[in-house]
């Protein structure tokens, strides 16, 4: 029988050997379970236990009684405890040590790479020589724990972990809470609000429920919704410039757009077309101005909400 790193095994406790810990044995092998690796009452001399097999930091097999957050070949979700800017990222497995995943498995844009707090969908592996390392759970390895997300989804949003994130867009698995391990969602790059990290935690709005259950995601809101809130952003920045005026308009490059409000062109141009529907903006080629009418209702705007401020207990007087 092999000792392997990364499994955990049924061991005879051998013999016990101070002040080190004891000695446990497939009946060909030994290694030593430290002291500090016990959990529960102390075991005795002949018995099997349960263990896992990990190596301590000398690089040597060793044995614990914790138990593992993941299994060799297996798939979790482990958070990112510590950043090591030359060498990757640590996770936290649940036994006191931690789990390197490496550069090598994250994106080459840092700004990309997840961050302590993010929770990584990784796979226990052996790296060239051995030692235990984390791999990021790519699609084909998800797919097979995703359930079919629900149809009463549809327009509900969801929170879920970037599983991998793309120029085309960001993929997620979204929570599963009692119904399983996830569900996969993909964002296409024109629905995201910004760029997404791998294993950053993300809240979406479900667009649509595709036949093999996995669903669309959006991170605007709904487009009657977004566009009376994407019409205030831009009346309030439009009070805000001199004369009121902004060198934007429908004509505006998207990525201009999307840089300067966050918003796509498309949000754009149904939040200016509502402005100008009700009277508060004029386009004026590649400009877009507050009419009287808008100055008023901003200027009304302001002065309701000192006199709200006002009104308040403990206002000055």
């Amino acid at each position: 029988m092999t000792l392997t790193a990364g499994t955990t095994m049924k061991l005879k406790l051998a013999r016990e050997v101070s002040p080190y810990g004891y000695f446990m044995t497939d009946g060909e092998n030994e290694v030593l379970m430290h002291y500090t690796e016990l959990v529960g009452h102390r075991p005795q001399i002949g018995q099997f236990y349960d263990v896992f097999l990990f190596f301590d930091s000398e690089d040597r097999i060793a044995a614990t009684m914790k138990k593992p957050l993941i299994q060799l070949g297996q798939v979790a979700r482990l958070a990112v405890a510590d950043i090591h800017p030359r060498i990757g990222a640590f996770l936290e497995m649940g036994l006191g040590r931690q789990l390197l995943l490496p550069l090598s498995e994250q994106p080459e844009l840092k700004e990309l790479r997840p961050k302590r707090g993010d929770e990584v969908h990784v796979i226990l592996a052996h790296d060239k020589i051995g030692r235990l390392v984390a791999k990021v759970a790519f699609e084909e390895e998800l797919a097979e724990l995703a359930f079919h997300a629900p149809t009463s989804w549809h327009n509900t949003w969801v929170e879920g972990w970037v599983t991998k994130t793309l120029k085309i867009g960001s993929f997620v698995m979204i929570d599963g809470g009692v119904l399983g391990f996830g569900a996969f969602g993909f964002i296409p790059a024109d629905e995201r609000t910004r760029l997404l990290r791998l294993g950053e935690r993300v809240k979406a709005r479900v667009t649509f429920v595709r036949e093999d259950g996995r669903v669309n995601l959006s991170m605007h809101q709904r487009k009657e919704v977004g566009r009376l809130e994407d019409s205030d952003r831009l009346l309030a920045f439009l009070k805000e410039r001199p004369n009121g005026t902004m060198p934007y308009s429908d004509e505006t490059q998207a990525d201009i757009i999307k840089q300067r409000f966050g918003i796509s062109k498309g949000a754009f141009k149904r939040a200016l077309g509502k402005l100008m529907r009700d009277g508060l903006v004029t386009q004026e080629g590649s400009s877009t101005k507050l009419t009287e009418q808008g100055a008023a209702a901003n200027a009304a705007a302001a002065s309701a909400s000192e006199e709200s401020a006002a009104s308040k207990p403990g206002a000055a007087e």
